[in-house]
């Protein structure tokens, strides 16, 4: 039987962790530590977990919608924890977290005004164009 908003927003953690069943695979493991939203599937012939979110920051309907994004790679060959891993890779290597970092390490032997100056220029001039562009060399389209 599915899960209602009801059942998972009153359900109390215990000692021991479980398992609340919705449905096509998703279950809520609820432990002392939290409730936590995970889809059970096959890949390569073997069995997997594929972590979607902590309840309620993750909603029923948003793990629903979660697992069935889950469920249309599967069905189109991709491993659903492998391109999740690649997207937080390609977001945590991006250049403005790059230079952002590379900003917090340096900014701070600067004069406040010139780091202020340098993080704004990033912010109104390059940012938005390596967003749009996607990494290419040229003009700003805009």
């Amino acid at each position: 039987m599915a899960l209602s908003d009801a059942a998972v927003r009153n359900i109390k953690a215990t000692d021991k962790p479980r398992k609340l069943s919705d449905e096509r695979g998703l279950y809520l493991l609820i432990n002392k530590a939290g409730k936590y939203w995970r889809f059970d599937y096959r890949y390569g012939g073997k069995r997997k977990t594929f972590s979607i979110g902590v309840y309620p920051d993750v909603s029923l309907a948003q793990a629903r919608e979660r697992c069935n994004q889950a469920r249309t790679l599967l069905a189109n060959g991709a491993d659903p924890a492998v391109v999740k891993q690649a997207s937080k890779a390609a977001t945590e290597n991006s250049f403005e977290a790059i230079t952002r970092e590379w900003h917090a390490k340096f900014s701070p032997g600067w004069v406040p005004h010139h780091a202020d100056k340098i993080i704004k220029r990033f912010e109104r001039e390059v940012f938005p164009w390596r967003g749009i562009r996607h990494g290419h060399l040229g003009n700003n389209p805009g």
